[in-house]
């Protein structure tokens, strides 16, 4: 039987042109955050299972490839359970190994800790546009930082980031999840019933707020408690219609509201108000910050702001974020606050190759074809002209002339060829 040319669903090879433009946005994203402060790191593929289950992933916890024991210690004749067979797992996410590689490594690190990170990730998830089984991730995260300067560094360097690459006229998306349960509460859902609504509420863009109401009542919730949680939504809508608002008029609108129920600290108002504010004074770029109160964020361990990056091209999210103040205490018994932003890279390469993007500011390219049976003692020489020529910042690929030269010219030429230089014998 053949073998199979293909991938494995959900994941896919990377042709040239493709890898071109991922090389230069990796760069651009790597040169915009060091120029920020952050750092570098690594960690590996695959975590302890029972660090990658601890019920702070959401719904990727349901979609981890899973990693079987090996060698002696796999014993399916006895296994009685997952755990007698699996002991690790392919990490779903970046942020689990961050916190883990900080708890491991917190007293050789700087306080606050700026981290970059960039890796694939795996899910077993349904594959569809821009969204695949093995994916890159980019993010950046503050450990130690409990203010909103975090938050603000964070969004001016991610929206930083895009503009150099070129997006325009995008939005980020902020609210916090304090906000979320409070409306929950002003509204009069059981307190044990918030995350249910929180996961109804995040389906809005798809069912509207017609769909989202009709939920409500069918999972049992009093008529007057969805109608009165309802009505907090069009207290905020002044900024998704208002092209010079920047934010804070929907923020302090709703959060009055909280705030005079007894639901909601003035603290968390003034905190979404000040980031708001202080971004849009310092940005880099073109984009908007948009206060929306049905941002949800699907992760488990957020706490408090959250954010999301929605671009008009792709139709949906393109990366996001948010602070997990009490993950690091689930490693080491000590909560350290913490937050990160995460570009979605595949999206943003998926909106680049669709456009037509090129790369700027590439070396001037040179080929060398070389018929068979060319002279060595010449061969060397060619090879020596290339050497130097690459070292002058010059890009030169050095091939043999194949039997269909007409072909393998016009190939060259497309890949950005611009002198072809023929060597016969």
């Amino acid at each position: 039987m053949a073998l199979s040319k293909k991938p494995v669903t959900g994941m896919k090879d990377i042709l040239p042109e493709e890898m071109l433009i991922r090389d230069y946005v990796q760069g651009v994203i790597k040169d915009t955050y060091r120029s920020f402060g952050f750092t570098p790191i690594e960690t590996p593929c695959m975590e302890n299972i029972a660090n990658l289950t601890s019920k702070q992933g959401g719904e990727n916890e349901k979609l981890i490839f899973k990693v079987l024991k090996r060698g002696e210690k796999l014993d399916l004749e006895h296994a009685q359970s997952e755990s007698d067979v699996v002991d690790f797992g392919m990490r779903y996410d970046l942020t689990v190994p961050l916190v883990r590689y900080y708890s491991n490594n917190a007293n050789n690190l700087p306080s606050p800790f700026k981290a970059l990170q960039m890796g694939n990730v795996w899910r077993a998830d349904r594959p569809q546009r821009g969204r695949y089984r093995q994916f890159m991730q980019c993010d950046i995260d503050i450990l130690g930082e409990p203010s909103n300067l975090a938050e603000i560094e964070l969004i001016l360097a991610t929206t930083t980031t895009l503009g150099r690459i070129g997006f325009k006229n995008f939005e980020i998306r902020i609210n916090d999840r304090r906000i979320l349960k409070a409306m929950a509460a002003y509204s009069g859902f059981p307190e044990e019933s918030f995350e249910l609504v929180c996961i109804i509420l995040d389906k809005m863009d798809k069912i509207g707020i017609d769909g989202v109401a009709e939920e409500l009542r069918q999972e049992g919730f009093a008529p007057d408690a969805v109608e009165k949680y309802l009505a907090l939504f069009p207290l905020a809508q002044a900024d998704g219609t208002d092209a010079e608002s920047n934010g804070c008029t929907g923020v302090a609108k709703l959060c009055e509201a909280l705030v005079n129920a007894g639901v909601l600290e003035d603290e968390v108002k003034a905190n979404l108000m000040e980031i708001i504010d202080s971004v849009e004074a310092s940005r880099a770029a073109e984009f908007r910050m948009v206060f929306d109160p049905t941002l949800v964020r699907g992760m488990g361990y957020y706490t408090g702001t959250i954010f999301e990056i929605a671009m008009p091209e792709f139709g949906g999210s393109c990366g996001g974020g948010g602070r997990y103040d009490k993950m690091v205490g689930r490693f080491t018994g000590n909560d350290v606050p913490a937050c990160g932003f995460s570009i979605g890279f595949e999206r943003i390469i998926l909106l680049l190759m669709e456009s037509g993007f090129t790369v700027p500011a590439q070396p001037e390219k040179t080929a060398y074809l070389i018929e068979k049976g060319y002279p060595a003692d010449k061969l060397q020489e060619v090879i020596a002209k290339a050497q130097a020529q690459r070292a002058e910042g010059k890009q030169v690929l050095v091939v043999r002339m194949n039997k269909n030269k007409k072909f393998q010219k016009e190939k060259l030429t497309a890949e950005g060829y611009e002198e072809i230089i023929e060597f016969f014998k």
